[in-house]
C-alpha cells in the first residue's frame, strides 16, 4: 500500500461514516475488506504519519484545543488528525496555529467533542481489521513483527521534536498558536 492508497482508505472511510457509524468502524471495514497485508501496509503508514507529528508544537495545539493533554491523549489526537483526512493532516503538520480554520474549532460552540480530533479508537482500527481477517487465530502482533522485518524503509523516528516550552505559559502560546490561543485562553 503506497502513501495515496493510505489516504484513500482514510477518504472512504469517511465517506462511510453515518450516525450510526462511526469513522472507526467504518476504517475496520475498510480495512478488512482488503486483506492483510494492505492491513500491515496500512498501519505502516499510520505509524509514520502518527510519529511524524510527535513534535511539541502539535502538542501545544492539541493542549489548546482539548484544554489540557496527557501523553495518551496526544497519542489519541494524532490519530484523530489523521482520521481527518490527508489536507488537514498536512496543514496542521505545516502550522499547528492552522487548526484554528478546521471546522471543529473555527466553527464550533466550546471544546471540539473527542471524535472531532482525540480519537483512540482509531489507533486499533489496523489490529481490528486484522483480527476480523484472520477470525483472532493469528494475532496481530506476530503478523506485525514479520511484516516490519521485511520493511524495506524503517518506521520514522523523530530525535527532535522541536523546542519545548511551556503550554501553561499564556504568553509562550499567544506567541506560538496565536490563533488558537485566541480561541482557547
Amino acid at each position: 500500500m503506497d502513501i495515496n492508497e493510505f489516504w484513500g482508505v482514510i477518504d472512504a472511510a469517511r465517506s462511510a461514516t453515518t450516525a450510526a457509524k462511526p469513522f472507526d468502524e467504518a476504517l475496520v471495514d475498510e480495512l478488512a475488506a482488503r486483506g492483510a497485508e494492505d492491513v500491515l501496509g496500512y498501519q505502516a503508514h499510520f505509524d509514520d504519519l502518527r510519529q511524524a507529528v510527535y513534535r511539541w508544537d502539535v502538542w501545544a495545539a492539541a493542549y489548546l484545543v482539548g484544554g489540557g493533554c496527557s501523553d495518551d491523549s496526544f497519542m489519541d489526537f494524532r490519530a484523530g488528525l489523521i482520521a481527518a483526512g490527508r489536507h488537514w493532516y498536512e496543514t496542521v503538520a505545516a502550522d499547528p496555529d492552522a487548526l484554528a480554520d478546521h471546522p471543529a474549532v473555527a466553527g464550533g460552540e466550546g471544546a471540539p467533542s473527542d471524535a472531532d480530533f482525540f480519537y483512540e479508537g482509531v489507533n486499533y482500527a489496523a489490529t481490528d481489521a486484522l483480527k476480523r481477517i484472520t477470525g483472532g487465530g493469528t494475532e496481530f502482533q506476530e503478523l506485525w513483527q514479520r511484516y516490519r522485518a521485511q520493511r524495506e524503509a524503517p518506521l520514522v523516528v523523530v530525535d527532535d521534536m522541536g523546542e519545548e516550552f511551556d503550554f501553561d505559559d499564556d504568553e509562550e502560546m499567544v506567541r506560538r498558536l496565536p490563533r488558537l490561543a485566541a480561541r482557547y485562553l
